[in-house]
């Protein structure tokens, strides 16, 4: 079975605190933040809107990428998001 891996970045309602992340099964993980099922930074700070994803086929090209947009400024990642979506609307929506 092929699988896949997700760098995502998540934020609050106001876009103004922004987690980038990285998972085999964004619609679960989504879940989880949104449910705040595990305790932590993305719950503390109620991040839960997914506004940005990149899909890989093997976990090191995905953690590698996750490391490097860590690295970023903001503005950076916030270019990122805005040439994808610059409505910064809930792509969880979409599941539904």
């Amino acid at each position: 079975m092929f699988k896949q891996y997700y760098v995502y970045f998540i934020t609050n309602k106001t876009s103004s605190i922004l987690y980038v992340g990285v998972t085999s099964d964004l619609v679960r993980r989504i879940y989880e933040h949104q449910n705040k099922l595990i305790e932590g930074f993305t719950s503390k700070y109620n991040i839960s809107k997914l506004v940005y994803f990149e899909v890989f086929s093997d976990p090191e090209n995905a953690i590698a990428r996750e490391k490097q947009i860590k690295n970023w400024n903001r503005a950076k990642k916030n270019a990122l998001v805005e040439a994808q979506n610059a409505e910064w609307r809930d792509l969880s929506e979409d599941w539904a």
